[in-house]
């Protein structure tokens, strides 16, 4: 190990200063969509540039009307986006702190707090998210923003801790900021009118509660008809008209909140969402619903107003089949008209009333002929089966894995779209689940060919996603996981229940030792919250095999085997708040008789968060330990890579350059070359066993899972990520300044 570097200060400032030359050539690959979208804000100067982000640390770009997108990484989840009035290339995010691009979100710069003041970052979460430690930042927390209309260099935000919310204001471009009045809550949403004068601007501030408007030294706060969940806001040749959206329905005012009343949708019992209407084109505007009664049956889409709510009417209305005017990519096709839901946000073009995008739990859509039509934004169709992704990737991706029997034949093991398949080579994808129980299919942790039949795999399943992230086991006992294995003998095209003596449970790891015979195949599973499963007849039939582990409901998570047969089980942690030493530590096991006794071996001092390993396939004594920080300091403590020359006896710090590694990974061709991978933006590359790591040039997602090498090509590897599919580019990138956004998409035809 080398010195201690951690992604602090400097490493934070240098994202600030990002590049736009992409090193690496990363692409991501995948079917395209996939996970939840928020936020879509259309260009006011370029209908055709668009913003999107995502839940998981992703932020996208479209410059073609969402023919292609760009991913793009601010180091968080970013919760609103901002074009300037005037300038057609600038634009602002706001993610860990507020970014700015002047070169039409091609590389993006700190603006709040000043990076100056930046004294380090945090990440003690549950996915290392990152909070920006500055203490002389003058604003807080960012909730809302404007720019204002006749003058580019003046910003408005809404910000603060909750109970000392304000407004402040900047006249140099963001690098000072003076509190102008106090708001009474948090403000989700700001609007500057235009029309007022430029020495006095009015605005509109809206939070959950109320509407808080600003005019020159006057500030009055009117009530909301119902605490919102969604709001917008246009300006006529009248008083503006605000549309808001609330459990008790949808509401709206046409002269500037003083006065409301509620919308009437067709039917009845609607369940309505995100809203939206043009900020030049008011009278149009666009409201999600679901759970609408009508004609005997309940139906999700969109309803469309052009006379400002007085009458609405149904432009996406869908029940169990699909509607005529909605053509969607491949998710309806695959997982039916409830998986995407209804939109979660929309946005309507300030310039052209008839565009609108509605984003929601996989997917992006888009009309633009006022709701005549709605069409997907996410994929491709590369052939009669296959799609491919255009850019707009939100998904989580455990690995990729290639068929022994046919280089064409690839997988993806996802989260929330199961597992999907390749067969030709990742050009194009197709779901690959069928005859996998319903109740298993959202989660394909990990598949495993058998090295000798053609055609014979098996799966591990669950419904329940996202292990081991404590998220997902906080509140809901493992025991109650329903999952297990499937078995395919025709490639992965259809597959059978392989299960009989296993508990349900979220099985996420199986591993085949290679020596045990063709017709009697020997196989271990890991399942969360029970142990090891073990079968010795090809998984037809499997028994629980947990004598010596300590635990009584194991967070078993993955599994290793050496080249003299050992076993190693990595049991992961149930503790979040840094403790160690107590019954919430996760553990390591060993078993040197086949899984039928097992004995703990001692984690590294500091270490209670192991959560992959990796044995060398010429040293079986020589083990690499993946671990994750305890929350403890900026980032954590007892995480890295660590490793052992006499099977876990004594350990090793051999990386520590990142505290949240999530998997480490020998070349198999050349086991002195290593690979890691975690939530800190970045992926690693040893050549001399773990001694010496350099960094990736050009992968920089937030949350990354594993590196896989590329087997049809030394130079290029894969990257599975929690939320940004799989990247795969070369590990010869130049050296450059470390890149915030991600390489733009190469599209084969």
């Amino acid at each position: 190990m080398k010195s201690r570097v951690f992604i602090g200060v400097a490493f934070f400032l240098c994202l600030a200063r990002a590049w736009a030359g992409r090193p690496g050539d990363f692409q991501v690959i995948g079917p395209g969509g996939g996970g939840a979208m928020f936020s879509p804000t259309i260009s006011p100067h370029d209908a055709k540039t668009v913003l999107v982000a995502c839940d998981m640390g992703g932020a996208y770009i479209t410059h073609d009307g969402g023919q292609t997108w760009r991913m793009f990484n601010l180091r968080g989840a970013v919760n609103f986006f901002a074009f300037d009035p005037l300038e057609p290339k600038t634009m602002y995010a706001h993610a860990t702190g507020l970014w700015r691009s002047v070169d039409g979100g091609e590389s993006w710069n700190l603006v709040s707090p000043p990076p100056a003041t930046v004294r380090g970052v945090t990440m003690n979460s549950d996915h290392a998210d990152e909070n920006i430690l500055a203490p002389a930042d003058p604003v807080g927390e960012i909730s809302a923003m404007a720019i204002d209309p006749g003058n580019s260099r003046i910003l408005y935000v809404a910000a603060g801790p909750k109970e000392k919310v304000g407004l402040f204001v900047s006249r140099d471009f963001g690098q000072s900021w003076q509190r102008r009045v106090d708001l009474p809550g948090t403000a989700r949403r700001m609007w500057i009118d235009p029309r007022s004068a430029a020495d006095a601007r009015t605005l509109y501030i809206v939070g959950t509660q109320s509407l808080v408007i600003v005019s020159g030294a006057r500030t009055r706060d009117l009530p909301l008809p119902a605490p919102a969940t969604d709001i917008s806001l246009g300006f006529g040749s009248g008083a503006p008209i605000i549309y808001l959206t609330s459990e008790q329905g949808a509401f709206v005012s046409t002269d500037g909140g003083a006065h409301w009343n509620k919308c009437g949708l067709p039917g009845s019992g609607a369940k309505v969402r995100a809203i939206a209407t043009s900020l030049n084109h008011p009278e149009t505007a666009y409201v999600s619903y679901s759970d609408l009664a009508l004609e005997g049956k309940n139906w999700l889409g969109v309803a469309k107003t052009t006379s400002s709510g007085a009458d609405w009417e149904l432009v996406w209305k869908e029940t169990s089949s699909a509607a005529e005017n909605v053509h969607d990519n491949w998710i309806t096709q695959y997982f039916g008209i409830g998986w995407g839901e209804n939109p979660l946000s929309m946005t309507v073009a300030d310039q052209d009333p008839n565009l609108s995008y509605g984003t929601d739990l996989g997917r992006t859509m888009r009309t633009t002929d006022g709701g005549a039509t709605w069409e997907g934004m996410y994929a491709r169709k590369v052939n009669a089966a296959g799609w491919t992704t255009i850019g707009l990737d939100v998904t989580t991706t455990y690995g990729i894995h290639f068929d022994p029997f046919d280089s064409k034949r690839v997988f993806i093991t996802y989260t929330d779209i199961g597992l999907f398949r390749s067969e030709d080579g990742g050009t194009s994808w197709t779901t690959s689940t069928d005859g996998v129980p319903e109740e298993w299919r959202n989660t394909t942790y990990w598949v495993v060919f058998d090295p000798k039949v053609k055609g014979r795999m098996w799966s591990v399943n669950s419904g329940t996603h996202d292990l081991p992230r404590p998220k997902m086991w906080r509140h809901t006992p493992a025991m109650k996981y329903q999952g297990g294995v499937c078995r395919s003998d025709d490639g992965g095209k259809t597959w059978t229940p392989s299960n009989t003596g296993m508990d349900e449970t979220a099985a996420t790891h199986i591993l085949l030792d290679p020596t045990s015979p063709v017709d009697r195949r020997v196989l271990y599973v890991a399942g969360f919250g029970r142990g090891v499963y073990k079968s010795t007849d090809g998984g037809r039939t499997w028994s629980r095999r947990t004598q010596g582990i300590a635990q009584s409901e194991p967070f078993a998570w993955r599994l290793a085997r050496s080249s003299n047969g050992t076993l190693y089980v990595v049991v992961a942690r149930r503790s979040e708040d840094g403790s160690i030493g107590n019954d919430r530590d996760g553990a390591l096991y060993r078993s040197t008789d086949g899984a039928e006794h097992w004995q703990r071996v001692a984690l590294p001092g500091g270490v209670n968060g192991p959560n992959g390993i990796a044995v060398d396939p010429k040293s079986p004594d020589r083990i690499y330990l993946a671990a994750w920080a305890r929350a403890a300091g900026q980032h954590g403590e007892g995480g890295g890579i660590y490793t052992s020359n006499d099977g876990g006896k004594s350990w090793q710090v051999a990386f520590d350059q990142d505290r949240h590694v999530y998997d480490v990974t020998i070349d198999p061709v050349d086991p002195s070359v290593l690979y890691a991978a975690g939530f800190e933006s970045s992926a690693w590359r040893s050549a001399d066993r773990g001694g010496h790591w350099a960094r990736i040039q050009g992968f920089n997602f937030k949350m990354a899972h594993r590196v896989i090498p590329d087997p049809q090509n030394r130079d290029q590897i894969y990257i599975t990520t929690f939320g940004g599919s799989v990247w795969h580019g070369s590990i010869h990138g130049q050296k450059q300044p470390l890149d915030v956004a991600t390489p733009a998409l190469q599209l084969g035809q």
